[in-house]
């Protein structure tokens, strides 16, 4: 195995969910942690990353077999949009769609709740990105359990969350038995340093763009937002769509775990270039004598004109 993929295989051992596991996020995951890596490491780490990324995607291109769609879910502030960035900095755009879902629109709450998220699935040979993602629906409409009244349910009962964690998986393993591998990360941020970045978007002009109000009164929901944070992790952690809980509170490390992660599940597809159809293979080396022939031509005349 190749060093870096090696590498990486080791980095996010401990930040992936164990299926069947029950998961305590202030027991088992620690939004600092760091590994071994430091933070003047990180830059060419992630370099190694973005490399091997565009390798992968060229090949999962060119093999038109599988789709890839990296789910990327976190509280306010946690990074999502610069883990984009940066993450898939070296991928060719062509080839990765990125959509965020935000507050259903009300076409999409005439919908049943996965509609929109399947309407915007990568095609084969793709990589998507869902900012934000179906897992809304166990997250911020737990929280705000009146919201469900918008989307006009026959009857929610008790037992709306088991149903939806039920449906999620089904839902991810008809995907995945379909060629679309699911890469699911949570970006684990700390309380405190949602505090500091709220702070730098408040005092910095330029950052008040990303500021809301409503990040604030969110905010007051935090505790009730780590338990369905952990409910989600521990419910639809699976064997086909894992979950990877990466720390948030170093932005150098969240976005090379990250890649990481996303490389991992790029290598176990192992996308190769398809070989060249046998019916074409003798067209193709006609093409090529033409061409060398027509190079030397040109390069013959050249040098008699000299």
């Amino acid at each position: 195995m190749d060093n870096r993929l090696r590498f990486m295989a080791d980095l996010i051992e401990p930040l992936t969910v164990p299926p069947g596991s029950t998961v305590k996020l202030s027991r088992d995951h620690d939004p600092g942690y760091t590994g071994q890596v430091t933070k003047d490491q990180a830059a060419t780490l992630l370099a190694d990353g973005t490399r091997l990324l565009a390798e992968y995607q060229d090949r999962l291109a060119a093999q038109d077999t599988y789709g890839v769609l990296l789910v990327l879910q976190g509280i306010d502030a946690a990074g999502k949009d610069g883990t984009i960035k940066h993450v898939m900095s070296g991928v060719n755009p062509q080839a990765v769609q990125v959509t965020s879902f935000k507050q259903p629109s009300a076409d999409e709450l005439n919908h049943d709740y996965l509609w929109r998220c399947q309407r915007a699935l990568p095609g084969r040979g793709k990589i998507g990105i869902f900012n934000r993602s179906h897992y809304e629906e166990v997250l911020v409409v737990r929280v705000h359990r009146e919201l469900l009244a918008a989307e006009h349910m026959p009857d929610p009962g008790d037992g709306i969350w088991e149903r939806r964690y039920r449906e999620i998986n089904d839902w991810e393993r008809y995907l995945t038995d379909n060629g679309i591998r699911l890469v699911k990360v949570m970006l684990n941020l700390s309380k405190r340093e949602q505090a500091k970045r709220f702070l730098k978007r408040i005092d910095h002009p330029e950052k008040n763009w990303k500021f809301s109000p409503s990040d604030i009164s969110e905010r007051q929901h935090w505790d009730a937002y780590q338990r369905a944070f952990e409910e989600m992790l521990s419910r639809t952690s699976t064997h086909w769509a894992p979950w990877h809980v990466v720390p948030a509170d170093h932005k150098w490390f969240s976005r090379l775990a990250t890649a990481a992660v996303l490389v991992r599940a790029l290598r176990a597809i192992d996308p190769r270039y398809p070989a060249a159809d046998p019916a074409v293979r003798g067209e193709m080396l006609q093409a090529r004598d033409e061409l060398r022939a027509e190079l030397a031509e040109k390069a013959g005349a050249a040098q008699g004109a000299g």
